[in-house]
């Protein structure tokens, strides 16, 4: 249960990866925000077939609706994925299998933590960072924060943190 999320509120993927309840005529679903819907309203969502499908009539096209963030049921712990292409000189990081929505990035560069910008394609992207592994600290948009040691760097690989954000 995916969707997109209207440009505004999209705000450059800083909700990407987090969820939302929706309501529709016919019902609500949760669903994880993994896109960004350049043509939609501010407050529209663009949900995948399956979803709307569960808050209304697929023939009806748009319908009125109402949504909120709530936490992404998950299972285990956060993830990382390693856009293709990255290495010691440039790096791509997506954080993935997260209960809310990222909202910084950093990694350990001589023994400080560095803040990585964030793109509109929900990819944290620095260059050189060097060969790995990485420590990492993750902050959701509650302030919540892991932190994870010896990440190492891949190149369109993923990698498992050791821990997940509270409900």
């Amino acid at each position: 249960m995916v969707a997109a999320m209207n440009n505004t509120d999209y705000a450059n993927s800083a909700v990407c990866g987090g969820c939302i309840l929706l309501t529709g005529p016919s019902g609500s679903v949760t669903v994880r925000i993994v896109d960004r819907c350049p043509e939609c309203a501010p407050g529209d969502v663009d949900l995948s077939a399956e979803a709307f499908a569960l808050i209304a009539n697929p023939a009806d096209g748009r319908v009125p609706i109402s949504w909120y963030d709530v936490a992404c049921d998950v299972d285990g712990p956060i993830v990382y994925r390693f856009k293709e292409g990255s290495s010691q000189w440039w790096t791509a990081i997506q954080v993935r299998n997260t209960r809310w929505a990222v909202s910084k990035l950093e990694v350990k560069v001589n023994g400080a933590y560095q803040s990585i910008p964030r793109e509109s394609y929900n990819y944290f992207v620095e260059s050189g960072l060097g060969v790995g592994p990485y420590d990492i600290r993750v902050t959701d948009v509650w302030g919540h924060v892991l932190e994870d040691t010896g990440v190492p760097l891949g190149d369109g690989s993923l990698a498992t943190g050791a821990g997940q954000f509270p409900p």
